[in-house]
């Protein structure tokens, strides 16, 4: 009798602690779709606060607290787009839901660049490629380096697949290569210029390489950018619903917009406060690429953090390729029309730090493992990127 009431209160137990983990996980799943339902309150706030602040700026022109709020304003509408185009991604799927980010980014880089050149003339035709310089820096060395640091100091090594990110790096070599090595060696104009044809022909290769890579990262050989049983194939969040996927389409193309015109608006101010501090012209393209690849690399970082390293990886290099195949093209296409003159080649300084990046980069990523001395050794290479930035 004793071992039945024994076995009777065993049972009980379990059907108690079965019924509890049920009760959890039902708990859990509703909250879960809960917040699958609804965009959080600041991303809807965000575009309107933009707008709000772009209608006083037009009121109160040169007020330097007013220039602070409409560069607030700007920072939100840049974080609220990015977190729309990503709910948007997210139901689309792939391909599309990549391109759908991939272009959300490029309005904003390509809009906060043509604000820039066209409002300060000629001498800045070389900000395009001072843009995509320091994003490329700050994705490779910035926030790549700070990735692989975090980490391999909470996880001690790390593990990625190598083919997808040599296929990135074979990309992102080629793309520099033509569009800001190349054009110093051309001999149909002087300078490190393109001529309209070969500005042409370089943004329609810039196109078919990005093209080809997102086929592939999507398409073909999707595996090559996913790490067997790890969480970036197990944590996949339901799809939002139609009409959260509507709204979101909606406020983004009401955050680009804002985004468009508070660029144009700040855009004198941001080149006399830059000229002020008695810091060289090149220091704009850093601050530009910073605000655009701000969102992108906290959310790397919270994914090397959380030991999703290949996630990070591919947030990060799918920046840089998208900042490169689909800014040089948007920003080529709009100077020839407009008979503009861009300059795209780098200075020698600069090509020797391009070419450091890029030779460290393959070898960091080509074993598939990484620990804190790779993040050490990309984070010392954006250190001096920085300084020589300030200090030419």
């Amino acid at each position: 009798m004793a071992a039945l009431r024994c076995q009777n209160i065993s049972c009980a137990r379990a059907i108690w602690r079965a019924r509890c983990a049920s009760a959890r996980h039902k708990k859990k799943g509703t909250q879960g779709m809960a917040t699958s339902n609804k965009l959080p309150a600041w991303t809807v706030w965000s575009p309107l606060a933009a707008w709000a602040a772009f209608g006083l700026g037009l009121l109160l022109t040169g007020q330097s607290w007013m220039i602070a709020v409409m560069a607030a304003a700007l920072a939100g509408a840049v974080f609220s787009a990015v977190h729309h185009a990503e709910v948007v991604a997210h139901k689309v799927g792939e391909p599309f839901g990549t391109l759908v980010l991939a272009i959300a980014v490029t309005v904003i880089e390509v809009a906060l660049i043509v604000s820039v050149m066209l409002s300060s003339g000629p001498e800045k035709a070389g900000l395009a490629r001072d843009t995509v310089f320091a994003a490329v820096m700050i994705i490779c060395n910035g926030i790549v380096g700070v990735c692989l640091f975090v980490g391999g100091l909470h996880h001690r090594e790390q593990a990625f697949q190598a083919p997808g990110a040599n296929a990135a790096m074979a990309i992102l070599v080629a793309l520099l290569g033509l569009t800001m090595v190349l054009p110093n060696f051309t001999s149909s104009t002087p300078g490190p210029m393109l001529s309209p044809s070969q500005l042409a022909f370089a943004g329609a290769m810039s196109l078919v390489l990005y093209g080809s890579f997102v086929f592939v990262q999507t398409v073909r050989h999707r595996d090559y950018f996913l790490v067997e049983g790890s969480s970036d194939e197990n944590e996949h969040a339901p799809p939002p619903p139609v009409r959260v996927a509507v709204v979101s389409g909606v406020l983004l193309v009401v955050c680009l917009v804002a985004v468009v015109a508070l660029a144009k608006l700040l855009s004198p101010s941001v080149e006399a406060a830059v000229l002020g501090a008695g810091l060289p012209p090149a220091v704009v393209g850093v601050v530009i690429a910073a605000l655009v690849l701000l969102p992108e690399g906290l959310a790397a970082l919270r994914a090397a953090r959380s030991d999703r390293i290949q996630t990070s990886l591919n947030l990060a290099l799918g920046s840089a390729l998208a900042s490169i195949g689909l800014t040089i093209p948007t920003v080529a296409a709009v100077f020839i029309m407009l008979s503009r003159p861009l300059e795209l080649g780098l200075g020698p300084k600069e090509m020797v730090l391009l070419f450091l990046t890029m030779i460290v980069a393959s070898l960091t990523l080509g074993m598939g493992r990484t620990t804190i001395l790779q993040g050490v050794v990309h984070m010392v290479i954006f250190a001096a990127y920085l300084f020589l930035t300030i200090v030419p």
